[in-house]
């Protein structure tokens, strides 16, 4: 057996990957991918997923049948026609793996910044995560969807730390915890919409640039804050980040169907 390591070659399939009541399945077939991706947004008829992937009925059919025996989707009557099905996923979308995803930069880069003996645990633990996400975004692998999740999880813990009926002290109340944690710097910058911008972010400050944002975990622990705060669901879209090049990450906080409270 030949000991040396050949070089690997490009991944060149994009794979999406479920947490299923059955367990992970790994879905590669862009077809289901798309049904997949319609479904996560809102259950679906099955013409309606025919005319969302523009393929023959036959065709779409097979795809729903075998991720249905997978445990990948699920099914229910359509109770205006009984004749009819809605469909809708049965898992999560844990992560993503893709060519598009990977990083050509070594490790080192992010490592080089720590100095041992410091005594602050903040710096390895920060060293720690990069080095993680590098690591996976080197193979390609994007696990925003997990990554948001844990966050969401999070954000549900420490709402009762930082709670406050008015909008403006919670916000102070999340910068201040955001500053003692060290964490980075929050600051408001609009109010209609709701924008804050955090400067020294401890999730992707130190990230490659990729021209995407990054901050999947802040974004579910700010989406789990102002979903409590508001008592709706609140979503926190990361429109700037330091991994697209910007020297902050902005993130619009938008409550569904409007009408925030101050």
């Amino acid at each position: 057996m030949n000991s040396r390591r050949p070089g690997r070659p490009k991944a060149t399939l994009e794979i999406d990957l479920y947490s299923t009541p059955a367990g992970a399945r790994a879905v590669e077939n862009p077809v289901r991918r798309a049904i997949l991706a319609a479904l996560r947004e809102r259950e679906h008829t099955f013409d309606e997923i025919v005319s969302l992937v523009g393929r023959a009925k036959s065709t779409v059919s097979v795809h729903l049948q075998e991720m249905a025996a997978a445990g990948v989707i699920g099914s229910r009557t359509d109770p205006e026609d009984s004749r009819k099905k809605i469909f809708f996923v049965t898992g999560d979308l844990v992560a993503s793996v893709s060519p598009d995803n990977r990083v050509a930069d070594a490790i080192a880069a992010y490592a080089g910044a720590y100095q041992a003996g410091s005594g602050d645990p903040n710096v390895f633990y920060r060293l720690v995560f990069r080095t993680i996400r590098v690591s996976l975004m080197q193979e390609g692998i994007l696990l925003d969807p997990l990554l948001s999740r844990a966050g969401e999880r999070i954000g549900e813990e420490l709402y009762p730390a930082v709670a406050d009926p008015e909008t403006g002290a919670f916000c102070a109340n999340i910068a201040r915890f955001w500053a003692e944690h060290r964490l980075g710097r929050v600051e408001i910058a609009e109010t209609d919409p709701l924008v804050l911008l955090v400067y020294d972010c401890f999730e992707c400050a130190d990230l490659p640039v990729t021209g995407k944002p990054a901050c999947a975990f802040d974004s579910g622990i700010l989406r789990a804050l102002f979903s409590r705060h508001y008592g709706r669901p609140t979503a926190a879209v990361e429109t700037r980040c330091y991994s697209m090049g910007f020297d902050h990450c902005r993130f619009e906080i938008a409550v569904e169907g409007g009408g925030e409270r101050a």
